[in-house]
């Protein structure tokens, strides 16, 4: 079998789905004839405005729509919340804990074809490979750890609040503190992305100065069997 041209392998997925994951690099009928050729998860991003006839016919389906919002330095919110701070210093498990129960809003959680705790398990990793690069930050409301902030170069990844300092007005404080701290990084402006579905999120950013730049829709396929409940 002849080497794909338009498949892109995505290893960070492959290791929680236990099958071969890829993003498709193009909308055109010869990659998604690719997709027909190979089993295995497929991702592909677009602009909403595509034609999306090709996708439904080699059996892609929708999953979210992706809002990417950018902050530029001088017009970041700073909010100060009494009690609350941030630190690189935190213990590893603890964070983690914290990653297994706060991602339920993810396209790979509404895909039908992986079980939820696949789904879990994808973020609970991303959460360890930041980790392994100093890339988190601890979220402490008076010394006690309440979430952490995922970060690489210029992109805000990963937010996570404890459930039992949800809703108490401390997501903001942190959230500004974290980008001001990724600001002294150097970077003049930080994105992010976020699924429209995700609310409260979204307006999270806006009020610390993020403006919505663009959205991609997000489709997916599953080729051959699907992964399985262990």
């Amino acid at each position: 079998m002849k080497t794909a041209t338009y498949l892109r392998p995505t290893p960070w997925d492959k290791r929680n789905f236990h099958i071969d994951t890829y993003e498709v690099t193009s909308l055109t009928e010869e990659a998604l004839n690719e997709t027909d050729q190979y089993d295995g998860h497929y991702t592909i991003k677009v602009d909403p405005m595509a034609n999306t006839e090709l996708l439904f016919k080699h059996g892609f389906y929708y999953m979210d729509t992706m809002i990417e919002p950018v902050c530029q330095k001088k017009d970041l919110q700073l909010i100060e919340q009494e009690g609350t701070s941030i630190s690189k210093n935190y213990v590893t498990e603890d964070v983690y804990a914290i990653a297994e129960e706060v991602f339920e809003i993810s396209r790979f959680h509404r895909d039908f074809h992986i079980p939820s705790f696949m789904a879990d398990l994808r973020y609970m990793n991303w959460v360890r490979d930041l980790q392994e690069k100093d890339l988190i930050i601890a979220l402490y409301n008076h010394g006690e750890l309440a979430g952490f902030y995922g970060y690489e170069d210029d992109k805000v990844l990963l937010l996570g609040i404890k459930e039992t300092f949800r809703g108490k007005g401390l997501t903001k404080a942190f959230t500004s503190k974290c980008c001001q701290a990724q600001f002294e990084l150097g970077y003049e402006q930080l994105k992010t992305s976020i699924s429209a579905a995700n609310l409260a999120s979204l307006n999270l950013f806006i009020s610390l100065g993020f403006k919505l730049k663009r959205t991609t829709d997000v489709y997916h396929k599953l080729t051959g069997p699907a992964p399985e409940e262990k």
